[in-house]
């Protein structure tokens, strides 16, 4: 199974904080990450995009992630996720 995650070069912590938790619950993942468009965090789980921030206009919960994983590893349809958290602000 193959986790692919596009995403602006600002959110790389982001990246690898999902990618650390995504192996660390499934070890035989193949979890890579590249720089996609501006603002841009997207999840493809097996080639389908699974999540886009830039159409919900935040970042993922990780629970949400972790279910689809789920889902894609017992063959099953995965769902596209549309809740999201807003991005931190910092005033």
């Amino acid at each position: 199974m193959g986790v692919t995650v596009r995403s602006n070069t600002g959110y790389e912590p982001r990246y690898r904080e999902l990618a650390r938790v995504v192996k660390d619950e499934f070890p035989d993942a193949e979890v890579s990450g590249f720089v996609g468009r501006r603002s841009s965090f997207e999840i493809e789980i097996n080639g389908q995009v699974v999540f886009s921030k830039l159409e919900t206009g935040g970042f993922p919960y990780e629970d949400d992630v972790m279910n689809a994983v789920q889902q894609a590893c017992d063959g099953k349809p995965v769902q596209k996720i549309t809740k999201s958290r807003a991005p931190c602000v910092i005033m």
